[in-house]
């Protein structure tokens, strides 16, 4: 993200990766997550069962924008200093305005490792695109986690209609 606010343009745009679980619940929309090469991110929406669109791994990868609104599901990479917290492929993605406009929330991942910096790219995101961060969890999450993002976007997204 640049200064000032501004998020930096990296990249052209690609179909993102749908992914619809079977005997998927009701709910107005989905989910739009990142996942790197480690999986924990892609490990928790498959755990999760809810409809989601994957942001691909390599920010060169094209994107079409999205037609649907959606939380963000991000991991953070800050350093000790809290700089790089979200990923360029997630930048690339909140560069379209179309995006941008159908982000209502965003949901975090980090390691309590970095103190005041766990899942702070999910407070990045949340002030930069002026949504709600609805929740942080550890790594990869567990079962707690899983239970409280599924009842939670059931409340959320009742709310939003």
């Amino acid at each position: 993200m640049g200064e000032g606010g501004t998020l930096r343009s990296c990249c052209t745009c690609a179909p993102l990766a749908f992914y619809i679980p079977p005997n998927t619940a009701t709910f107005m929309s989905g989910l739009v997550y990142f996942s790197s090469a480690s999986g924990n991110t892609h490990q928790l929406i498959t755990r999760l069962g809810l409809p989601a669109w994957r942001i691909p791994k390599r920010a060169s990868e094209r994107m079409e924008p999205q037609r649907e609104p959606s939380v963000l599901v991000v991991p953070t990479y800050a350093d000790g200093k809290g700089r790089g917290a979200v990923p360029k492929q997630v930048i690339c993605f909140l560069n379209e305005p179309e995006n941008r406009a159908l982000l209502k929330g965003v949901i975090a991942s980090g390691n309590t490792n970095f103190g005041r910096f766990f899942a702070y790219a999910g407070d990045v995101v949340s002030a930069k695109c002026k949504v709600p961060l609805l929740y942080r969890f550890e790594l990869s999450s567990t079962e707690a986690d899983v239970d409280r993002i599924t009842q939670g976007m059931e409340r959320f997204w009742k709310r939003q209609s």
